[in-house]
């Protein structure tokens, strides 16, 4: 792949633009969270000047752009970390192409459409070319979408085989074609196999884990998680036209268009308590509060830093929370 093709991307955006301008998008995240040594990608930002106070996913976004060589990168300016904006001014600095988009915080329709308009027009598209792309990549999104029923319908499936599907939908790794017959191949495997019974259903809520295990530590001896929130986002769950799915799309809107989806999804899955990821010195910490208290199941917090394992204190959280969950009544 020629690098001029690239345009990394630190947060989920229209990526139909980006396939219509004829370029490829490539999500940050994954490059880092996967890389060999994602800590060493921290360390780079670090080295560079990076205060120690700075979020890791931060460190790692901008570790993976200087050492993959990505020259352009969309920046969601409104609607993600508030970090990213000083991310964006080095990643200026540095020489890399930075192309901003904002999703507006109150979701007002004409302020959406007039950001996925001049996104098109900074990359030298148009909406009707993107329209056309979304038709096709919605279609590959319906793979997601029923590896998600296989989840928590007929309960064939772990939440941390179906999450990592998912997450891969926010760029489709640079090629919806590939994408859509791996998660086909996902489907015949899980489909064949028979329904597993649970005696804790959970859901994971907040930002993707740092901690590349954590799935691995919670679903065991019968609990499984059956909801991973911002994961199922990332497959952009409600169709129609650009503007309404991303309009749809509840992460970069705050905590309460998060909570009205949360909720829904709670109630529908069975969902008898949840974990609420959260990322050390990340604004979406605060949201604990605000989400606490409108739940009606146990929720159990849970705070990760470097890209690293479950520690041994997460561990005992985890197990005592689902134990406890066990103890109230599960499933037999």
């Amino acid at each position: 792949m020629e690098n001029d093709a690239r345009i990394g991307i630190t947060s989920t955006v229209p990526v139909e633009v980006i396939f219509a301008a004829g370029s490829t998008p490539v999500d940050i995240n994954n490059l880092f969270i996967t890389a060999a040594q994602p800590a060493s990608l921290v360390r780079r930002a670090k080295m560079d000047g990076f205060p120690d106070t700075t979020c890791s996913w931060i460190c790692g976004l901008y570790g993976a752009v200087m050492e993959r060589g990505i020259r352009r990168v969309v920046g969601v300016t409104g609607g993600d970390c508030a970090e990213t904006l000083a991310l964006m001014e080095v990643l200026a600095h540095r020489g890399v192409e930075v192309i901003p988009f904002a999703y507006p915080h109150d979701r007002d329709r004409a302020r959406l459409r007039e950001e996925i308009h001049d996104f098109a027009a900074r990359l030298g598209t148009d909406v009707n070319a993107a329209e056309r792309v979304k038709t096709r990549l919605d279609a590959v999104r319906a793979r997601p979408h029923m590896l998600d029923e296989l989840l928590w319908k007929e309960d064939r499936a772990t939440g941390e085989e179906v999450r990592l599907v998912e997450l891969m939908a926010s760029d489709f790794n640079g090629d919806p074609d590939a994408y859509a017959a791996m998660a086909g191949e996902k489907i015949a495997e899980i489909q064949a196999r028979e329904p597993v019974r649970s005696r804790v259903r959970l859901g994971v809520l907040g930002v993707p884990p740092i901690v590349t295990d954590l799935y691995d530590w919670i679903e065991r001896d019968g609990v499984r998680v059956v909801y991973s929130e911002v994961e199922r986002q990332f497959t952009l769950p409600v169709p129609g036209t650009l503007e309404e799915s991303y309009r749809a799309y509840t992460y970069p809107y705050g905590i309460y268009a998060r909570l009205d989806d949360i909720e829904r999804e709670v109630r529908a899955r069975r969902i008898d308590g949840v974990i609420h990821y959260v990322q050390a010195f990340c604004f979406r910490g605060i949201e604990d509060l605000v989400l606490r208290s409108r739940l009606t199941v146990p929720v159990l917090t849970l705070q990760g830093d470097l890209p690293t394992r479950v520690t041994e204190t997460m561990k005992i959280r985890i197990e005592a929370f689902t134990d406890m969950l066990k103890r109230a009544g599960g499933r037999a």
